[in-house]
């Protein structure tokens, strides 16, 4: 049965499934997984108190009705003895039998309430990463309108320069530390689609770097004055 069959059912049969499934040994991982499903926790987890609840009280008035009958068995004698006796031994097998179900139910509970961490962790996550995904879209069409005006070379007023600015003050943690991080390093750094430079593209990358660095057009290493050389110069003018 998957987790929407089991919505379905009524509470007897839901508690019957609970039953059965309780006592991690012999439970079904496939029925356990469905009446651990988010959808169907929060109503496994209150028939399960429901019931922990129930034999808790049922435990309870047993012993009550067990310590009335030990009075009785003591105001009548010798009889009231033997029956006492008598009837410990069935009294002391239910009891087992209820209490280790009474404690079976507890530690199921328990390990709802584990479930239920780990699912409220994955919603907040969850939660999370769709905040993210609309700050980086929100970031894209900043970014984009942006370049979009610095390409059509107009004059920008003061709502544009103020939207601009967004990009470098609003900032997202990133990182097992939570470093706070801008979004226009953001989208630089991770949101940015970036194709891969290879070798020659690097080497003629660095190339115009250095020409572009050079006063005039030359690179460094050849500047100065050069000077002139004679060969065979008998008039030794240099």
């Amino acid at each position: 049965m998957d987790a929407q069959q089991i919505a379905h059912l009524d509470d007897k049969q839901y508690e019957q499934l609970i039953v059965s499934n309780a006592h991690p040994p012999v439970r079904d991982p496939e029925i356990w997984a469905a009446l651990t499903h988010p959808d169907n926790l929060a109503r496994t987890r209150e028939l399960m108190v429901h019931m922990h609840q129930r034999t808790g009280n049922t435990l309870r008035n047993r012993k009550a009705e067990r310590d009335i009958f030990h009075r009785e068995c003591i105001a009548r004698g010798e009889a009231g003895r033997k029956a006492w006796l008598d009837s410990r031994a069935e009294y002391e097998s239910w009891r087992r039998r209820a209490a280790n179900f009474h404690q079976c139910i507890q530690q199921a509970i328990g390990e709802l309430g584990k479930v239920q961490r780990t699912v409220n962790r994955q919603q907040t996550l969850q939660v999370g990463e769709n905040y993210r995904e609309m700050l980086r879209q929100l970031a894209c069409a900043v970014h984009h309108h942006q370049a979009t005006h610095a390409k059509a070379g107009g004059i920008a007023d003061q709502a544009d320069y103020e939207l601009w600015r967004v990009l470098d003050r609003m900032t997202v943690p990133v990182g097992r530390d939570q470093e706070q991080v801008t979004l226009r390093t953001m989208l630089d750094i991770y949101w940015t689609d970036v194709t891969p430079v290879d070798e020659v593209q690097e080497r003629r990358a660095e190339a115009e770097r250095t020409m572009r660095a050079a006063p005039g057009g030359k690179s460094a290493r050849y500047g100065g004055v050069p000077q002139a050389r004679h060969v065979h110069n008998d008039k030794k003018l240099a």
